[in-house]
C-alpha cells in the first residue's frame, strides 16, 4: 500500500482534531503535508539545538563533540525569529527545542515566543530535573505543546547511573505526572541498545508507560558522541522487526514508524533535520555532517541540498546510523569519526551519492 494511502489511527485523528481547535494555522500546514511529500519536498521537524548547557553528563551524550570554542557565531533570539520565519515560509510546522537541557536555559520563554506558538507545534526535550508541577503549567501556558522526557529504566539505580545524576529517576517520574496534570502532551524518550531491546525490563517499561497513558519513543543506540565506535550496542534488523511486533501491543514507536498516514522510513532530511547552536544543519541528530549553515544561506536551499543526497532523498527502510553497518563503516567510520564536527557534507558524500530532484522518492513506493 502506498504510504499516502494509509489510514490515520484513532489517536492521530484525535490529536489532529485537537490541533485544529487549538492551533488552526499549524493544522492547515500539516494538512498540506501529503502534497508536499508527493512533490518531493521536505516536511522536516526542526530539532533545534539552541544551546548545549546541561545539568547532566549522560553516558551516551551525542552532542559532546559538537561543542566548539568561544568566538563563533551562535543563535540569538533574533536568529530564532528568522529561523521561524523561514521555516514557516517553507510550510514546516513542528520545532523541537533541545540542547543540552532546555529547561536550564534562562531565555527559554523568549525562545518559545520567538518561534511563535501560533505558527508551530512546539516540543521541548527534557531530562525532567526542573519539570515540577509549577514549571509544567507555566510552559504549557506560554505555548509549548509536548514534552519529550528522557527515561531509560524503571530501575532508579540504572537510570541514574546511565544519566550520571543521582536522583534523576525520581525527578523524571515526578515530571510525568506534572506534565499530565498541566495538560501537556508527553512522551517518554528511551534509549534502546542491543542488550535491552528483548529484555524483560524493557517490556516492563512499556507496561509502565501503558498504565500511565503515555507513549514511548525509542531512540536506537548510535555509535556517535560519547558512544563513538561502540558497535556492541547497535541493534540488528531482526531486533527492529521485534520492535515492530511490540508496536502492535504497546504505544511505542521509533522514527521509522509510519505516522499521520506517511511511511517515510528513515526520516533524515525528509522528515527531520537537526540545527546546531552554531547554525549547521545536519541530516539528523546523529549523522554529524553539515548540509550547510543557516547563518550563511537560506534553510530552504540547505534542505534541498540534503534531499539531493540519495540516502536522504530516497526511501530507506532502516536507520542508517543505528543499524546499516555499511553506511556506518563507509561514512561514519571513514569520513566523520575522529574529525572536528560537524564535517562538511561535501567531504562525506561524493558525486556518486547525488540524485536529481526528479529522482526523489520520499515515501514507500
Amino acid at each position: 500500500m502506498s504510504a499516502l494511502k494509509k489510514q490515520l489511527t484513532s489517536t492521530e485523528i484525535n490529536k489532529r482534531n485537537l490541533l485544529k481547535k487549538e492551533k488552526p494555522y499549524v493544522y492547515e500546514k500539516i494538512m498540506k503535508y501529503d502534497e508536499k511529500v508527493k512533490r518531493g519536498e521536505s516536511i522536516a521537524i526542526l530539532q533545534f539545538q539552541y544551546d548545549y548547557t546541561c545539568n547532566f553528563h549522560c553516558e551516551h551524550c551525542c552532542i559532546t563533540k559538537l561543542r566548539r570554542k568561544k568566538g563563533e557565531r551562535y543563535f540569538t533570539i533574533e536568529d530564532v525569529r528568522e529561523l521561524s520565519r523561514q521555516a514557516d515560509e517553507m510550510g514546516l510546522a513542528h520545532i523541537v527545542i533541545t540542547g543540552g537541557e532546555p529547561l536550564v536555559f534562562p531565555d527559554f520563554d523568549n525562545i518559545v515566543k520567538a518561534i511563535d506558538p501560533q505558527k508551530f507545534y512546539i516540543t521541548s526535550d527534557s531530562n525532567g530535573w526542573f519539570l515540577d508541577e509549577k514549571r509544567a503549567k507555566h510552559i504549557k501556558s506560554i505555548g509549548v505543546d509536548k514534552i519529550q522526557l528522557s527515561l531509560d529504566s524503571l530501575s532508579a539505580t540504572e537510570h541514574d547511573e546511565f544519566r550520571r545524576k543521582q536522583g534523576s529517576h525520581e525527578r523524571a517520574i515526578r515530571a510525568i505526572d506534572a506534565s499530565l496534570d498541566a495538560g501537556l502532551n508527553i512522551i517518554l524518550a528511551t534509549v534502546v541498545t542491543k542488550q535491552r531491546v528483548r529484555s524483560e525490563e524493557f517490556v516492563e517499561f512499556l507496561e509502565f508507560a501503558k498504565k500511565k497513558g503515555v507513549a514511548v519513543f525509542v531512540t536506537y543506540a548510535k555509535p556517535v558522541g560519547d558512544w563513538e565506535g561502540n558497535f556492541d550496542v547497535l541493534v540488528s534488523r531482526d531486533d527492529m522487526d521485534y520492535m515492530r511486533g511490540l508496536e502492535k501491543k504497546y504505544n511505542v514507536f521509533t522514527h521509522l514508524t509510519p505516522s499521520y498516514g506517511l511511511d517515510m522510513g528513515c526520516i533524515s532530511v525528509k522528515r527531520m533535520v537537526s540545527i546546531t547552536k552554531y547554525g549547521d544543519v545536519m541530516p539528523c541528530p546523529y549523522i554529524h555532517c553539515s548540509l550547510g549553515n543557516f547563518f550563511k544561506e537560506p534553510l530552504k536551499d540547505i534542505i534541498e541540498r540534503g534531499l539531493n543526497i540519495r540516502y536522504f532523498g530516497k526511501y530507506i527502510d532502516t536507520c542508517l546510523i543505528a543499524e546499516d553497518r555499511k553506511f556506518i563503516h563507509e561514512y561514519e567510520g571513514k569520513k566523520i569519526m575522529g574529525k572536528p564536527l560537524p564535517v562538511l557534507c561535501s567531504e562525506v558524500f561524493t558525486s556518486e551519492d547525488l540524485i536529481e530532484a526528479n529522482q526523489r522518492q520520499l515515501f514507500r513506493p
